[in-house]
């Protein structure tokens, strides 16, 4: 065992890869200009775990994220986070928290939906809430696309998105989000608000 996996354990890529192993997807090695990332297939949507750094001129931070585009007819969006100072701040500012009407879920964490119906019933999935609650860190929820986290993407097409600072490097961590996303998707299509169908987008 070389002296930097004793001081600094296995890499992101010993990782990932064994990650990729566990749940059957492949890991793509990004070369030069591109980071790697593992690609899992759920039926008809591709699952994306890739790592991206947001620069503030003086520090650059690497993030962890997952994302999965897919049909979303209603075009139901929210946000899950973990509840903390800021939050607690924004709810001052006017932003309302959604009561999904379990506990210790709705101490825990900060809910934001377009459609409060639909989120309860999505987070009524205690799967759903288990394996957000095993992630010590939560920003999750369906989003247009765009932006600094991914491409633009066709009308109709949104984004179901994970993103935490640093880089996960903890397998049992990364198989829950994925599972997370698995489930994710499966109960919107059961509530209508995702479709089954290839959406057609690919992060080249």
């Amino acid at each position: 065992m070389g002296l930097r996996r004793q001081w600094f354990g296995p890499s992101k890529e010993e990782v990932w890869r064994e990650l990729a192993g566990q749940i059957g997807a492949s890991y793509v090695e990004g070369g030069f200009w591109r980071g790697d990332k593992v690609e899992a297939r759920v039926k008809e949507w591709t699952i994306t775990l890739d790592t991206y750094t947001v620069s503030t001129g003086k520090v650059t931070i690497v993030y962890t994220r997952l994302r999965a585009p897919f049909v979303n007819p209603d075009g139901f969006l929210f946000q899950v986070y973990r509840a903390g100072v800021f939050s607690e701040f924004g709810k001052w500012l006017g932003a309302q928290d959604v009561i999904v009407g379990h506990q210790p879920f709705d101490t825990d964490f900060i809910v934001k939906a377009s459609g409060e119906q639909t989120v309860r019933a999505l987070l009524s999935n205690a799967r759903i809430r288990e394996r957000l609650e095993a992630q010590p860190n939560v920003h999750f929820g369906v989003e247009q696309g765009g932006g600094w986290l991914g491409p633009d993407l066709p009308e109709g097409v949104s984004e179901l998105r994970f993103h935490c600072g640093g880089v996960i490097k903890d397998v049992a961590l990364l198989r829950g989000l994925y599972e997370l996303f698995a489930e994710t998707l499966d109960e919107l299509c059961r509530l209508g608000s995702a479709y089954a169908d290839d959406p057609g987008v690919s992060y080249d």
